[in-house]
């Protein structure tokens, strides 16, 4: 595996991934987190007021690139780099550290090397944070930051990561066990499009979230991001992607459970963004008619921005 030029005279190679055969396995890393652009003091990011502008509206919607991965037998729940570039940019400077607990495919990974920020992300899957790696070597030309993938369980995260370092907590996670079943594509007009009948899931490993039911899988992202709370800068930002989805002819709101969970874990919620994802979805078919009247889910997502509070709650 490459390995990153050093930034600084002192500081110490690091490489594009660790894993269990490496020595850094579960171990601190060695990486930037402080601002390295000419930014005032009180800014708190790098846009000028134009792009900032573009910000504030509450409905996003994005492009897919030719980096970005669509096949879903790579990965089977990507997100656009446009996405993850947006919200780094919004919330963080050039040299602050950026965590995805759950890397995926390397996207937010990706997105910080343009951006030049410090980047970690953790996958349990081995072949996800090679695929990370092998993103990462291809657009190595002008980034001056660091991003390393790693092979190991979320819950793991405060081995490796100092306290109040991290500015920004961004993720796309499972989405509880809503994925863990055969797909029908019953809302697709051409139903066999290459998905009909699979099971699109990450991993059958029982720490996975995505084999959990909600009320677990809730308990379980409480259990991580409440530990996450104490890596995370005061007034840092947590940013999560999610959808809600149909289970049974029933909503499963997971947003909800999400913002309710993390708020008891100490974080304050800030905003709820719409991912308007109407210009990314093709054929969708004629779901429910005419009988049962249902908002497809699958033409817009939650971004659920969080924060950590300054001074705890009482």
């Amino acid at each position: 595996m490459e390995f990153l030029l050093a930034r600084k005279a002192k500081e110490p190679l690091l490489p594009h991934i660790i894993n269990e055969t490496c020595e850094l396995y579960q171990t601190k890393v060695s990486i930037g987190y402080t601002r390295t652009c000419t930014c005032k003091p009180n800014h708190i990011n790098c846009l000028i007021p134009k792009e900032w502008l573009k910000s504030q509206i509450g409905v996003w919607q994005f492009y897919y690139e030719g980096r970005d991965i669509r096949n879903k037998e790579v990965h089977p729940a990507t997100f656009p780099i446009s996405l993850a570039t947006k919200v780094i940019s919004l919330f963080t400077h050039e040299g602050e550290l950026v965590l995805d607990p759950f890397v995926g495919s390397g996207t937010t990974l990706l997105a910080s090397q343009d951006l030049n920020r410090n980047a970690i992300g953790f996958d349990l899957q081995d072949e996800y944070v090679k695929l990370c790696a092998e993103r990462l070597t291809k657009n190595n030309l002008f980034n001056k930051a660091q991003q390393i993938a790693i092979q190991d369980d979320a819950r793991n995260i405060d081995k490796y990561i100092e306290s109040e370092t991290i500015s920004l907590i961004w993720t796309s996670p499972p989405y509880a066990n809503l994925l863990n079943r055969e797909r029908k594509n019953k809302s697709r007009r051409n139903r066999d499009n290459g998905q009909l009948g699979k099971i699109e899931q990450y991993s059958q490993d029982t720490r996975d979230l995505g084999i959990m039911p909600l009320q677990e899988y809730t308990i379980s992202m409480g259990d991580i991001f409440e530990r996450l709370l104490t890596l995370l800068k005061p007034k840092g930002h947590c940013v999560i992607n999610v959808p809600d989805m149909w289970w049974e002819n029933e909503r499963i709101t997971i947003h909800i459970s999400l913002v309710e969970e993390l708020r008891r874990r100490g974080y304050e919620l800030r905003n709820i963004i719409i991912w308007d994802r109407t210009n990314i979805v093709n054929r969708i078919g004629i779901f429910g008619w005419p009988s049962n009247y249902i908002t497809m889910g699958t033409t817009f997502e939650y971004l659920l921005d969080f924060w950590k509070p300054s001074l705890p709650k009482l």
